[in-house]
Formats: C-alpha cells, sequence, structure tokens
C-alpha cells in the first residue's frame, strides 16, 4: 500500500500577523512556521497507522521551497518513510493541487490523505481539486478510516448523525477531528529524520488562477462593557442594538 501524505507550512498560532508589497503578500520575517495541526495530527499519524497494521510506504509530499525543509524533517522524524518536496511557489490552490495530482498519478499512489485545511487560509480546497485531477473519488472531512483490502470504510460526521462510506483505492481524503491521535516525536525518530531521503523535484507545467488583491487584519477588540446585573432593559438593549446578536 502506497500512501501519500500532503503537508503544509502554517505559522505557529501565536505568530503576529503583517503583510507587505502594499498588503498583497504575507510578513514571513520573524514568524514560526509548523506542520498544518490538521496534516500532522490527523493525516500523517492515520496513515502511519494504517502502514503498522498493513504494511506499505508513507511519504509526505510539500509543494514549497526550501524554508519548508524543516517541517519535512519533523514529519520524517514522526515516522514518515521517505519525503519529496515540489520546488514552487505557492500561489494558489488550483496550482498546490496540479502539482500534487501530476506527481501522485504519476507514483501510482494508493491514498492521498491530506487535512481538512490549513489554519492559515481555512480553504478546504486542495484536497477535492486534487481528486478531480486525478479522477478518482474524493471523502472529505472524514474522522474514520479502515482498511481491508483495497477496500477502505470511512466516516463522517453529518448533520443529525455520521455517515458511513466505502470507497475503493485508490482515493483522496481529507481528515478531520477524529482520525487519529497526535505523535511526538522521540529522540530515535529525530535522529532518523535526518538520514531519511527527501527528494526535490522541479514543478510541473500549470498556470495561476488567482491573484491576490490585498490583506485586511480584522478590526482591534474593544474593551469589555459592563452592565449591571439588574439592569436588563440597558442590557439588551445593548445586544440588541449595538452587538447585534438578538
Amino acid at each position: 500500500m502506497k500512501i501519500l501524505v500532503c503537508i503544509s507550512k502554517a505559522p505557529d498560532t501565536t505568530a503576529k500577523i503583517a503583510f507587505t508589497d502594499g498588503d498583497t503578500k504575507f510578513d514571513e520575517n520573524g514568524v514560526q512556521f509548523i506542520v498544518n495541526p490538521y496534516d500532522e495530527w490527523y493525516a500523517l499519524v492515520r496513515g502511519l497507522e494504517l502502514k503498522e497494521a498493513n504494511g506499505g510506504t508513507v511519504t509526505v509530499l510539500n509543494v514549497g521551497g526550501a524554508d519548508s525543509d524543516p517541517i519535512i524533517r519533523k514529519a520524517l522524524a514522526i515516522g514518515a518513510d521517505d519525503a519529496v518536496r515540489i520546488d514552487a511557489e505557492t500561489t494558489d490552490a488550483l496550482y498546490v493541487a496540479k502539482q500534487i495530482a501530476n506527481y501522485a498519478k504519476e507514483q501510482g499512489y494508493d491514498i492521498v490523505l491530506s487535512g481538512k485545511e490549513t489554519i492559515d487560509y481555512n480553504g478546504s480546497q486542495v484536497g477535492g481539486m486534487v481528486a478531480e485531477l486525478m479522477d478518482v473519488p474524493y471523502i472529505s472531512l472524514a474522522s474514520k478510516l479502515e482498511l481491508n483490502g483495497n477496500t477502505a470504510t470511512l466516516e463522517r460526521e453529518i448533520e443529525g448523525g455520521v455517515e458511513v462510506l466505502e470507497v475503493n483505492t485508490p482515493f483522496v481524503l481529507s481528515a478531520a477531528k477524529g482520525m487519529a491521535e497526535a505523535r511526538i516525536p522521540n529522540m530515535r525518530g529525530i535522529m532518523a529524520a535526518r538520514s531519511k531521503p527527501l527528494t526535490v523535484v522541479p514543478a510541473s507545467e500549470a498556470t495561476t488562477s488567482t491573484t491576490i488583491k490585498g490583506f485586511t487584519l480584522p478590526p482591534a477588540k474593544s474593551g469589555c462593557r459592563y452592565v449591571d446585573a439588574d439592569n436588563v432593559e440597558e442590557l439588551i438593549d445593548l445586544l440588541h442594538n449595538e452587538a447585534k446578536a438578538i
């Protein structure tokens, strides 16, 4: 079983967000980057569990520049067998999806896993685009994945219950909470990651479909406003006319 796990570089949640180039580009100066948590905690760990139970290999794939190498090495330390970095600037979701799909089709992976979304853009677009470009089934927001030969049984939460699906390989899946529990790299894994192969391949030919016009920060939060517990009418008025909550 050949499993491909797509990982993305994301800013740490404590990073101070700023923009440059006329507010058209994220300012990476001084920002600590991490493996996108949904890719790491759910997609990668479940991929490793499937390999441990059924045999096979787990490859992590990142589309990005050399500054992504540290987060790729962390994925290797967690347990991935090898890694591939497609050397390209990530311009938009479709461009990234084309890079992943072209490589995955060429290498013949049975399962392509990713997290449900990235924590910076929250677009949740790449997985579905990869599946469409590969012409294989796509299961989004899956919270459980079991494998029996070439048939996978999956679960995902829907309004009012849980949906159970069956699909044959190959397929693409985006993983949500419940898929797996996070793993922390141990010293043995960290040392082994140094010698595991990280292959850099050139980007395939693909066009960019979108351009960024600009970023804006949300308005600063105002201070708390206190209302006397006995003044219910004032509270209702504020919630209705200012907060627009009721």
